[in-house]
Parts: structure tokens; sequence; C-alpha cells
């Protein structure tokens, strides 16, 4: 009897556990069709046997991969879509009836993604407002080296402000009750009014603020820091203080006017897209937190009275190093006369132009508009260029097929490019890559007779170069550039290189 119940007892458990086996494989089964609907799953042409094996470690991996959570693995939910914002994922499941229709108003959401710490969100808000909207994609790679100095730049010009203007109250006399309030605010006035009528003046500058912008906008600053020495000049001698606050005011204001003009093209520079606007608004969000920043150190240090010349001193060489790195870190694409010279000697010396940031690392900042020492002249008038009318019936014939003569004086030792009243915009870079090419020549040959000519000083002391002796160089010029100009352009526009001939600023005299 013990062995038959055993035996009964036995198959029993053997039954039971077979239809266990058949309900979780029937299950299983069922679990995984669902999940091969519900999400999407399919064998690309041929059918695959799922079983508890294989329908396991695909809700394991769905589960790991953030696409299943619990609420999915209810067979009345299906996934509609994901959607990413800023690194953050979401899920968008809804629910269907017994019928398998979806229910209405059943959509869910469930985030995939952990909450930030309080010290990622506060990250996160201040890049929406220092930083362009897709960054660093959305900008150029010198942007953040140009803002880190810009910002660092107006830290110390916030902190000179509060120095220069607590100088200039002082000295007015609202500190000491020294005069009346009326006459505070009429020199006031007048120092502002003064101020406006130097910008005035100085925008009809404007096309210069184009092809030399970055020696303009680092003059700016220099303008900008003269003012504010002149302004705390007024400390010392404050009987002086009307014709001191108006000089300073207007150099001030020139340099705010080459800082507005030359802003647009910076920014235009470092935007990919369309998106200049945006480039602009966080460029001078990120430039007024650093000036507040300044501002509110300063106010603190000023309490403590410091030395007024050390402080200067320092904030004054913090700004100007800040304001030179900025305007070198800058990277533009355009070829203006200092760009242009660059890449001109690169190609004849190595044979190859050099790249972006080459050739703005090369460019001399120091190198103003209003300086008259430039060894070429664009557009000269014909009076500046010869003043012996053989020197142009020699060397005429040689340019009878160009719109331009190129020609040199050795006693101005410059280079002087005419232009005929058919000239066109290529014909100006061409005369002006033939004006660097004979430059090339004729110091080349220099360097080379220097030895020579140093030995004949001696018995020919009276005797001075003319242009006829230059009409080899000329020549030999015309047979390089008329083989080589093509390849130059071709070699600058591989290195992402954008030549205009408004940016080399030609004179606007013409032969006819």
């Amino acid at each position: 009897m013990k062995k038959s119940a055993n035996s009964n007892a036995t198959a029993t458990a053997q039954s039971l556990t077979s239809q266990e086996s058949h309900f979780l494989v029937r299950e299983t089964l069922r679990i995984s069709a669902n999940l091969a609907s519900n999400v999407g799953v399919s064998s690309s042409g041929s059918s695959r046997s799922m079983n508890d094996g294989a329908a396991i470690p695909l809700m394991d991996e769905n589960r790991r991969m953030g696409l299943l959570g619990d609420e999915f693995l209810e067979s009345s939910s299906k996934l509609i879509c994901c959607e990413e914002i800023d690194g953050r994922r979401w899920m968008y499941m809804a629910e269907k009836d017994p019928f398998g229709n979806f229910k209405n108003n059943s959509i869910r959401t469930l985030s995939l993604h952990t909450p930030q710490t309080p010290l990622d969100e506060l990250m996160s808000f201040v890049r929406s407002y220092v930083v362009p909207e897709g960054f660093p994609d959305s900008v150029t790679p010198s942007y953040v080296p140009y803002m880190t100095w810009r910002a660092l730049k107006y830290f110390f010009g916030g902190a000179m402000s509060v120095f220069t203007t607590k100088t200039l109250l002082s000295s007015v006399g609202v500190s000491r009750n020294r005069t009346t309030p009326a006459a505070v605010a009429i020199n006031w006035i007048l120092k502002d009014g003064a101020g406006r009528f130097g910008k005035m003046l100085f925008s009809r500058q404007g096309k210069k603020f184009d092809y030399d912008l970055k020696q303009l906008r680092f003059a700016g600053d220099l303008l900008m820091e003269l003012g504010a020495g002149v302004e705390l000049a007024t400390a010392a001698v404050p009987h002086l203080f009307l014709p001191l606050a108006c000089a300073a005011n207007l150099a001030k204001n020139v340099s705010a006017v080459t800082s507005t003009s030359t802003r647009t093209p910076i920014y235009k520079a470092f935007a990919k897209g369309e998106n200049i606007g945006d480039v602009t608004a966080k460029g001078e969000c990120v430039a007024n937190i650093a000036d507040l920043l300044g501002t509110g150190l300063s106010i603190m240090i000023s309490k403590r009275n410091p030395s007024l010349v050390t402080t200067f001193a320092l904030l004054s060489c913090g700004y100007l190093f800040s304001s030179y790195t900025e305007v070198r870190s800058l990277v533009l694409n355009t070829l203006n006369r200092a760009r242009f010279s660059v890449a001109v000697d690169s190609f004849l010396k190595t044979g190859k132009v050099p790249s972006l940031q080459e050739g703005n690392m090369q460019e001399n900042i120091f190198s103003f508009p209003w300086l008259k020492d430039r060894p070429v002249i664009l557009g000269s008038r014909f009076k500046d260029a010869f003043q012996d009318p053989g020197a142009y019936l020699a060397i005429e014939p040689l340019f009878e097929k160009e719109k331009y003569i190129v020609t040199y004086d050795p006693l101005k030792e410059k280079v002087y490019a005419l232009f005929k009243d058919q000239a066109k915009s290529d014909d100006i870079l061409k005369a002006a890559f033939h004006a660097h090419v004979l430059l090339h020549f004729i110091r080349s040959s220099n360097n080379s007779q220097s030895s020579s000519r140093s030995q004949q000083e001696h018995g020919h002391s009276n005797l001075m170069p003319t242009t006829a002796d230059f009409e080899p160089h000329i020549a030999d010029s015309c047979k390089m550039v008329s083989t080589s100009f093509g390849l130059f352009k071709n070699k600058a526009a591989e290195q992402g290189w954008r030549m205009s001939d408004s940016l080399l600023n030609p004179g606007r005299a013409r032969l006819c």
C-alpha cells in the first residue's frame, strides 16, 4: 500500500510538473509574441522559433537599454515612440482595450533618465544664457578662447569703471560739496556731449572696421585705457575737470564705436549656420556677466582705499593683455591686407598657403590703418608712383594686357600698384599679388647682393638706384604672376580663405 501510495503521489507530481511546464511555455510564447508586436521586432523575412531561453534574455536586454519599464510588461500597453531633448529621453505608451484597439487619452509618459542633481540643473541654466544653442557644433573652434579672453577683458574693464567713476565724482565736487548741484550737472552733461560728438566724427571711418578689424579693435581698447587714465588724472588737477573729462569721454566713445562696429563681423565669423543672433546675444551676456563680477569685486576693493596708481596699473595691464590675446585668438577666413601679405609670402617661400589658424596667428596686430610705412600701396596716384616719365614709358608695355601697372620706387622703398579704369575685382586681387611678388624679388635681390653692394659704396657713394635698375625684376615678376596667380587662388580656396578686393582697401585713383 505504501508503495502504491508513493507511486500515485509520484505520478501526480509528474503530472503537475508537466502541466506547469506546458503552462510556462504557453505563457512565455504569449508574452514573447506581445513583445514582438509592441516593440516592432521582426525577423526580416525569416521566422524564428521563440522559447523561454530566448524571450527572457530579450526582456532583460530591453530593460537594461532603458526601452522597457515595469508598466510596459503589461500585454495591454504598446510603445508609441521615444523622444530625446538635450540628452534626456522619454517613452510614450498607449493602452489597448480587450479588442486590440487603442483607448482614448491613454498615452502615458515614462522617463528614461535619472533626475539631475541641483548642480547639474544650475549648470544647464547657466549654459542656456552663455553659450549658443547647439554648442559646440553651432560655432567655430575659436569661439571658446575668444569668449574666454573677452570675458576676462570685461572683468578688468568693469573693475576699472568703479575707480574712474569714483574719481570723476570726487573731482567734480560731488563728494565734498565744493560746488552746486547745477554746476555738477552742467559739467557732466558737457562731458557726455563731447563724447557723443567724437563718436559721430569717428563713425565716418566705418569702412576701415571691415578690412582692419583686429587692428582697430585693439586700438579701440588702447583708447579705452587712455581715457580711463585721463579720468583718473582729474583727481590730481580737479580744477581741470571739464577739459580732461571731455577728452577722456571722447576717447572712450571712440573706443565704443570701434567695439560696436567690429562686433557683428566677429560674431558672424563664429556662427556656422543662420545663428548669428544667438551667438551675438550669448556673447554679450558673457561680457555683461564678467563686467558685473569685475564691478562687484572692485567695489569691495575700493572700500579698503588702495593705491590708485597701483590699482590702475594692474587692472590696465590685465585689460590690455586680455584684449591683445582676444584679437589674436580670433580666426577670420577673409584676406585683408595683413593676412594677404602673410599668405603670399608663405606661398612664395614654401609653395603653400597657410591654414586659417596659421594665417591669423601670423597677422600683425600693430599694423594700424593710419600708419604710412606700408611697403605696398594699392591704387596709388600716378604722381606718387612716377617722378620720371621715362620710367613709366619703359614698363608700360609689360602691362599692356593687364588692367593694372606695378612699379617700384627705390627712394621710398615702396611698391605701387596703379589701376586702369577697366579694372575689376579679380584685376585688383591680381595686382595686389603682383605687388607682393615684386617686393619679394627686390628684397631677395637686396639680401643676396648686400655684401657686394657694401663694397661698391666706397667708389660710387653718390650714385642712387633708379627705377630703371629694377626693370628686370618687374619683367621677371610679370612672368611669374602669369603662371602662379591662378595656383595661389586655388590653394587659398582649399585652405578656406575667402578673397575680396574691398578688404584690401585699394585707392580710388584710376588711369584712363
